[in-house]
């Protein structure tokens, strides 16, 4: 028995330093983040989620007229590289040209994570490229607390989910608007060629039909004033809310409820199944606030609700609540921000 230990043991020390160097190359693997920027739609923020991890961190930018979201995006604090791949056939936003990209960038670069924004882009380009690469994406995280443990929430918001990923490559969308926008860097990082896999595509862009407004982007504005059901009427919505937008330089949005009236087109509904949004104002006209609606916007800093019902759902989350009729409130108020 003794002579078959001897052997055992002799190896120990190396198989020790064996397992030691796989952690270490484990650990350097995990050193390396993509952020895939959204070219349609600022989506900076999800830089500050991948810094969460310490980790350098490569931004892929996409088109041919991503020039200056490269340079941007070089200037940023953490930002060790750019990868640029301005093909055309990148232009629009395609999951069938954009997830072969993302695939073959993480495959040659080893990256861990990949982080892009839980918008219309990241919401179909990363679950492609996750089916592609066999893993599972994890969706709509707030907070990032280590290398494989993610905070999302979970039931329009009610319920908060601290999830674990044992995928080798974790592929993240992130709620934007949990996170700060990156502060600006001293020095440029190198802005390279990526890897162009240049996918065949059987899809083909035919057209896009975009609602262009002069007020600030909804999921990024810093006020927002929202409509309900309560405007009653897409000219009383536009007659009372659009002033009110303008008195403070306000992205306007409305309720799901508004929008399903014909109010407001659908690119303006806030909520679970809209866009969510954290100002630091958020004004809530007419809106009674069902759960779908406060899970879109009850992390904005600062909300303010008008509504004349005062059992309405909306004061039980509004830091300043305003029993009164809307119709009359609101042009009062409008008037007197003018001044």
């Amino acid at each position: 028995m003794q002579s078959l230990l001897r052997p055992i043991r002799a190896q120990m020390p190396r198989a020790c330093r064996v397992a030691q160097l796989a952690h270490q190359a484990r650990q350097a693997r995990l050193a390396s983040s993509l952020a895939v920027l959204d070219t349609q739609q600022s989506s900076l923020n999800i830089i500050s989620a991948a810094q969460s991890l310490g980790e350098p961190i490569t931004v892929l930018v996409t088109g041919s007229k991503s020039q200056a979201l490269a340079e941007t995006a070089s200037k940023l604090t953490g930002v060790t590289k750019v990868l640029q791949a301005s093909s055309a056939a990148y232009d629009h936003g395609l999951a069938e040209n954009i997830a072969p990209l993302i695939v073959a960038n993480v495959q040659k670069h080893g990256f861990s994570h990949v982080f892009a924004a839980t918008s219309a882009f990241g919401k179909s380009v990363l679950p492609r490229a996750a089916a592609l690469l066999d893993v599972q994406q994890i969706s709509d995280v707030t907070a990032v607390q280590s290398e494989d443990t993610f905070v999302r929430p979970i039931y329009a918001g009610n319920v908060i989910a601290t999830v674990r990923s044992s995928d080798p490559v974790k592929l993240v969308t992130v709620r934007a608007s949990a996170f700060a926008v990156p502060a600006a860097g001293t020095d440029a990082a190198p802005i390279e060629a990526a890897e162009d896999p240049a996918a065949a595509s059987s899809t083909e862009f035919v057209s896009q039909a975009l609602a262009e407004s002069e007020r600030p982007e909804l999921g990024s504005a810093r006020n927002v004033v929202s409509g309900g059901r309560g405007l009653a009427s897409k000219e009383q919505f536009d007659a009372v809310m659009y002033p009110l937008a303008d008195a403070l330089d306000a992205a306007v949005g409305a309720s799901r409820a508004a929008v399903d009236s014909g109010f407001a087109d659908n690119s303006l509904q806030v909520g679970q199944t809209g866009k969510v949004v954290a100002p630091d104002l958020y004004v809530a006209v007419g809106i009674s606030g069902a759960i779908q609606h406060l899970a879109g916007m009850k992390d904005s800093k600062t909300i303010v609700a008008i509504n004349k019902d005062p059992d309405a759902p909306i004061f039980q989350v509004a830091d300043i609540g305003l029993e009164a009729d809307l119709f009359e409130a609101v042009p009062e108020l409008t008037a007197q921000l003018k001044k």
